[in-house]
């Protein structure tokens, strides 16, 4: 287990350090035999207080959750009951679908970039910057086990490589709540075939 707490703008007391600690241990645990890491970070937010938790389990699953409230220890546990809820899901899906698959991660980079404001005049020659980088694992799964992963997460998209062929897929939440696939492999062999 490796669980790093930390506080932005505030001393994270040792109290809560043991009931953060206390609550995820407890929800793993319960859900999950495996190893796992994650990050929990508490912030005061207006008036309340935020927390965001990430764990990455060691079955290539990142689950992520976010919650708000006026007490720090509230906060934290609406992140700690929406992982909970996750990681319940996940393991009804394994039980579901009995997969017992452990491959190796593909490591892969992740890239944020910084978008003009929508009311701003986009010039030319703009070019975004790249505001956040993060190296993450290419995990090789099956787009029904991606949509599973993507549910996890509250990310946009996740970038995989598929099972069937090996190639690099995308999944993402479209703007009018569906799942989208994007699979290059598909492209190119339509392409063949109708030209």
């Amino acid at each position: 287990m490796g669980l790093q707490i930390s506080g932005k703008n505030m001393d994270i007391g040792e109290a809560l350090r043991a009931h953060v600690e206390g609550r995820v241990s407890d929800a793993l645990g319960k859900y999950f035999d495996g190893g796992f890491t994650g990050h929990v970070t508490v912030e005061p937010e207006g008036s309340g207080y935020a927390s965001d938790c990430t764990i990455h389990l060691d079955t290539g699953i990142l689950l992520q959750a976010h919650g708000q409230a006026q007490d720090v220890y509230q906060s934290f546990d609406i992140a700690a009951d929406r992982i909970e809820k996750r990681l319940r899901r996940y393991k009804r899906r394994l039980k579901d679908h009995h997969v017992s698959r452990r491959e190796i991660a593909e490591p892969a980079a992740s890239y944020v970039l910084a978008a003009p404001d929508e009311d701003e005049e986009v010039a030319v020659d703009y070019s975004p910057t790249v505001i956040a980088e993060e190296t993450t694992n290419l995990v090789t799964m099956t787009v029904g086990d991606a949509v599973i992963a993507l549910d996890f997460t509250e990310a946009p998209a996740l970038v995989f490589r598929n099972a069937a062929h090996g190639g690099i897929n995308v999944v993402y939440r479209r703007t009018d709540g569906h799942i989208g696939w994007l699979d290059p492999a598909l492209q190119t062999a339509s392409s063949k075939a109708g030209g």
